[in-house]
């Protein structure tokens, strides 16, 4: 009683967003537009006589020129499709000289007045224009006062609205969701019929029937090139120009058909023309869609990894109890040999049956590698031989490659089956086929449940996991895979981790995991690649690098403090950023003093005190906690000290407590000598 009312409207309660009023100065100018616009239509909806309404359309020369107006349009629909579709393309998708220009000729007719069209016309195709001379002479075809020359005159100035309707879509399409399919195996026709067409369909329709609607009323061109002839050019709108001087009444009828007609092809569009037709799937799930805490097949693929091992564990193909059947191998024996150049600049050589993790800091190349391998980059040029076979020159899809992108590229428009069927079909296997295998490999990845959904309903780790079964159900001999867990959550990515480590363990072709995971690089792979700028800085066992990584960034991912330095006499290191670090004696620093070394510290291997400690450790710096973070069963503790970089300590969270750790406390850091591995640069 007596406390605040508040609206009921959305947004309007307390913590809702407060719609502000509009500006008189823009609302006022506003309404007067919409007046503007609507009175002419309001007019002609009054001054119609209802009545004879069905007389007026339904006399012998409005039903010809309707007819001729409906013959006209489809054909400069049909003209304007043969033409504008290629074109559209072409604006698109292919650089060239004088694009800017063209796109200006294509937006010309709608500019231009339709009559100065009209004339623009008849001096280029009229029989004494520059080609009219010649078409009525070879072809026999004259356009001006035929029904022709009104196809062309409303086709000219129609055909803009579907270039531009359809460009738009096309510059908007995700070219990763073409190259995908080229990946799976399908070739250019294939690629346009099944994924690049179904996408465009909508703004195909629109644009198309804002074409037929804009052929349809037709007016100053028509009248200019082709004449006002009853039967042959008089079209709809030419026939309320001559009815407005014997019968306006009559003219008025005919003007509220057309009317009609363009409301309803703008009513049914809604909105549609301005080149927004093509919407990317959300990767999320519809609201109340369940998505099971379970899913088939993760019962019975043991428990999750805890961590990362320094080696690979050897996993023998269907020795796991009641994992499925073991995985295929590739169709052969594959071994990977790539000469890089551009960006990435170095030899990748690999035996059938390797694993290889990808990792590096953001631009270091590693996406640009596997599009490189692909084909699909300009960036980088791959000269590259599988299974003794040179596919440097063949296109996309006649590599035999399949890649799952960062984004997964799930074709929006097809089913989780139809999806991870898609290579399989397009390697020439049996619909009824390809879909019992697309549903195994569903089935092992967990979402097997999930078949008949669409992109749109799923999250964005199931989707990802979809993705990842229509790689490897291509039963390629390269397998590119580009973060391909990233978007999973811990649980699932562990589980998805083993069942993918499964099948690598019988490919028989070459893999590369783009990861910037560390328990991904050292549980899946055979080596890590190492890059930065483009070049390779290492490419080593997963366990050389952990114990060795000749990259800073590297060795902070794997969860090492990574110091940069020179070597300096007596095993010391001179570190970059100022300070001096002490080595055990005897630890070599290659290449010898003043060259660029690398000192990595694990975080275990720090020790914090309260007090200054005394004894053995040999490198003791005073800090300050900076932040504490829980990181399994331990806590990782970062300090900085205005004497060396900041150093990441790992210790219990016992440890913590009797040392009552918090941000800002004093600390004393100390690593024995022994602790600090050099690596060359």
């Amino acid at each position: 009683m007596g406390g605040p009312v508040r609206s009921g409207r959305p947004g309007a309660g307390a913590g809702g967003a407060v719609r502000r009023g509009v500006p008189a100065g823009l609302l006022v100018p506003a309404l007067v537009g919409v007046a503007f616009l609507l009175l002419p239509l309001v007019g002609v909806l009054a001054r119609t006589d209802w009545p004879s309404l069905l007389h007026h359309l339904t006399t012998p020369q409005v039903t010809q020129a309707l007819r001729l107006s409906l013959v006209v349009s489809g054909w400069a629909l049909l003209l304007s499709l043969l033409m504008g579709v290629p074109l559209a393309w072409l604006l698109a998708r292919v650089p060239f000289p004088g694009k800017a220009l063209v796109r200006s000729l294509v937006l010309l007719p709608m500019v231009l007045p339709p009559t100065v069209g009209g004339v623009a016309l008849l001096l280029a195709f009229g029989r004494r224009g520059v080609l009219g001379p010649w078409l009525e002479s070879t072809f026999g075809l004259t356009l001006p006062f035929h029904t022709a020359g009104a196809v062309v005159a409303a086709a000219f100035v129609a055909m803009p609205f579907l270039v531009i309707s359809l460009e738009g879509a096309l510059a908007g399409l995700r070219p990763s969701l073409e190259e995908t399919a080229a990946s799976l195996g399908a070739g250019p026709l294939r690629v346009f019929a099944t994924v690049t067409l179904p996408l465009l369909a909508p703004a195909l329709a629109a644009g198309a029937a804002l074409t037929w609607a804009r052929a349809l009323g037709e007016f100053g061109a028509t009248i200019t090139f082709a004449g006002n002839l009853p039967g042959a050019t008089q079209t709809l709108p030419l026939q309320v120009y001559l009815l407005l001087q014997d019968s306006p009444e009559a003219a008025t009828s005919v003007s509220l058909l057309l009317l009609v007609i363009a409301m309803a092809v703008l009513v049914a569009l809604r909105g549609r023309w301005t080149g927004g037709a093509v919407r990317e799937a959300r990767a999320t799930p519809p609201q109340g869609a369940a998505v099971p805490a379970d899913p088939a097949g993760f019962a019975d693929l043991g428990a999750p990894e805890e961590g990362p091992t320094l080696e690979k564990p050897p996993i023998r193909p269907g020795a796991e109890g009641g994992a499925g059947p073991a995985p295929a191998p590739a169709a052969e024996e594959s071994d990977l040999r790539a000469e890089l150049t551009g960006y990435t600049r170095f030899p990748l050589t690999a035996p059938a049956g390797t694993t290889i993790a990808v990792v590096g800091p953001n631009g270091a190349g590693k996406t640009t590698l596997l599009r490189a391998l692909l084909g699909l980059t300009p960036r980088a040029h791959a000269e590259v031989l599988l299974g003794g076979r040179d596919v440097t020159r063949l296109p996309t899809h006649r590599r035999e490659v399949a890649w799952v992108p960062q984004d997964g590229a799930l074709f929006p428009h097809l089913s989780a089956l139809a999806n991870t069927a898609y290579g399989l079909r397009a390697r020439g296997v049996p619909r009824a086929e390809a879909r019992r295998q697309a549903r195994e490999w569903l089935t092992r990845l967990g979402v097997g449940e999930l078949a008949g959904r669409r992109p749109a309903q799923l999250s964005g780790g199931q989707a990802q996991r979809v993705a990842l079964a229509r790689a490897l159900a291509a039963r390629p001999r390269l397998l590119l895979l580009d973060e391909p867990l990233a978007a999973l959550d811990q649980t699932t990515r562990a589980r998805v981790r083993h069942t993918l480590r499964r099948h690598l363990a019988g490919f028989g072709g070459v893999c590369l995991i783009v990861t910037h995971d560390p328990v991904e690089a050292v549980s899946l792979a055979d080596r890590v690649l190492v890059l930065e700028g483009g070049e390779a800085v290492q490419d080593a066992p997963p366990a050389e690098v952990t114990r060795h990584p000749r990259s800073p960034w590297v060795a902070r991912m794997l969860g090492g403090n990574a110091w940069e330095g020179t070597a300096g006499p007596d095993g010391t290191v001179e570190l970059a950023g100022g300070g001096l670090l002490t080595t055990a004696p005897g630890e070599a620093t290659p290449p010898g003093p003043g060259a660029p070394v690398l000192a990595v510290i694990a975080p275990e291997a720090v020790s914090l005190h309260l007090a200054r400690p005394e004894g053995s450790p040999r490198n003791v710096w005073a800090g300050t906690v900076r932040e504490l973070t829980a990181v399994g069963s331990r806590l990782r503790v970062l300090v900085t000290s205005p004497e060396v970089p900041a150093l990441v300590a790992e210790i219990t969270p016992a440890a913590a407590a009797d040392l009552g750790l918090t941000d800002g406390t004093r600390v004393w850091t100390a690593v024995k000598a022994t602790e600090v591995t050099v690596v060359g640069l």
